[in-house]
């Protein structure tokens, strides 16, 4: 006997996925947290290269940080959009506000002066030596044995 959808057994998993595919359209794609910050690293042999993408940022709204052994990529944005009809009546006021950040570990031996940065058509260039592994020699106590 053929049942409506309605007493299917996975009227749960069908009731989700709507909202699921609704959140995959492209319209929703771009708020993505996994489309913020895209970070590519390359290792150049001696040292490491970070590009890190925020199109639509400037370049006077983005930080980077170095404290404790992480660097701290910031970038905040702000847009607002007013237009007025001859009377001065509002026809249409967006505002957006936001802002992103990212967090790598480079090492405790790094200082601000081994980073280069540069910012390019909504790229952040960060290039940085690798962290040089110091080999910690252990001083030995000897117990006399009698």
């Amino acid at each position: 006997m053929l049942l409506p959808n309605i007493f299917r057994n996975n009227l749960v998993d069908d009731f989700f996925d709507v909202f699921d595919d609704m959140f995959k359209a492209p319209s929703f794609a771009r708020f993505t947290p996994a489309s913020w910050m895209n970070t590519n690293i390359k290792d150049l042999g001696d040292d490491y290269q970070l590009e890190i993408e925020l199109p639509g940022y400037e370049k006077n709204n983005v930080t980077a940080e170095l404290n404790k052994g992480y660097l701290t990529i910031s970038a905040k944005k702000e847009n607002l959009k007013d237009e007025k009809d001859d009377k001065g009546k509002y026809i249409r006021r967006e505002r957006y506000s936001g802002s992103c950040q990212r967090s790598f570990y480079v090492g405790e031996d790094l200082k601000e002066e081994d980073f280069k940065a540069s910012f390019q058509n909504g790229v952040l260039t960060l290039k940085f030596p690798k962290e040089k592994s110091t080999v910690k020699v252990q001083d030995k106590k000897y117990i006399p044995i009698e």
